[in-house]
Order: structure tokens, then sequence, then C-alpha cells
């Protein structure tokens, strides 16, 4: 039987486990900034910080990952950028999980996929803001280049966080 102590002590455990994920989130991003990757276009990334969001989705759920998602965009754009990387950052995260949420539910690939799916799925986000402010479909000259990056950081992201995901489950809340 639940008792009121026992729903606080819930509650404020899910809080503390939600603020670190987002301060882990947080923390990839600003070493992502330190670590500039020019692979012939601009905009890519290692997409560390989308590893919190991988093992928030396997290990809380879709609703958990949205909002510290969107806390992290939030976060990282104010703090290392500007309304336009806010802009960019969002739609690429909002597509991002959506996309990984429907094909996690859907059961069509395992992580190490829905990872992938999950970085090219945030450069396409990205790429129709672009297209869309830019009012020219010429920046999508550049996505053959963020699609191949968005594979392999996906891969990578995709791998490590099974690997995290299984020596933390243990502290993570159940149901």
């Amino acid at each position: 039987m639940k008792t009121a102590g026992n729903n606080r002590k819930t509650t404020s455990n899910r809080v503390a486990l939600y603020g670190l994920l987002i301060a882990l989130a947080f923390v990839l991003s600003y070493v992502e900034t330190l670590f500039p990757v020019y692979l012939g276009a601009p905009g890519v990334k290692l997409g560390l910080a989308n590893l919190v969001t991988v093992i928030a989705l396997y290990g809380l759920g879709v609703k958990e990952a949205f909002a510290i998602n969107v806390v992290r965009v939030l976060l990282s754009g104010f703090t290392f950028g500007n309304m336009s990387s806010i802009l960019f950052g969002m739609a690429g995260a909002v597509l991002s999980l959506f996309l990984m949420a429907v094909c996690k539910k859907l059961r069509l690939f395992d992580m190490t996929g829905i990872s992938i799916i999950g970085g090219v799925a945030h450069n396409i986000g990205q790429f129709l803001v672009a297209a869309f402010v830019t009012k020219t479909f010429g920046v999508f000259s550049y996505l053959p280049v963020l699609l191949i990056a968005g594979t392999v950081a996906g891969a990578l992201i995709g791998l490590l966080g099974g690997i995290i995901l299984k020596r933390i489950s243990r502290i993570l809340p159940k149901g």
C-alpha cells in the first residue's frame, strides 16, 4: 500500500532523476561546442546530448524524454546559441523524438536503428526549417553529408545508449 510519504519520495526521486538527465544533456551539449566537426557542410555535430534522449525514451518513456529534450534545447539555446539555434534545435529534436517513438512503438528497429532514425530525422527537421527560413530548397544540397553524419552518429549513440541503459536500469523508476 502506498502512503503519502512513499508518494512524495517517488516524486522527489523522479524530479531528481529528470534534473540529472537534463544536466547531463546540457553538459554534453556544451562538450559538443568544444569540438566542432567540419565535414564539408555546416552543422555537423556528434549528437552527444541525444544519448540522454535515447536513454530517456527507453528507460522512462516518450513524455519524459520529450520534456527532458525540450528543456535541454531551451537551456542549450539560451546558453550557447540564440533564438535561431533554439528554433533549429527544437525542430530537429521534435521530429527526431516523434519518429523514434513511432518506430519504437511499432518495434521496427532495435535501439541502434531507432537512434539512427533519430539522428537522420534531427537533420531533416533542421533542414526543413532552413528551407522555410531561406525560402529556398538549395539548403538541401548539404543533406547527403548530414544524412551520413546523422547515420554514423546515430549508430554510435544507439550502441552507447544500449550499454549505458543496461548499467543504469536498476535506478530507473519502474512503470
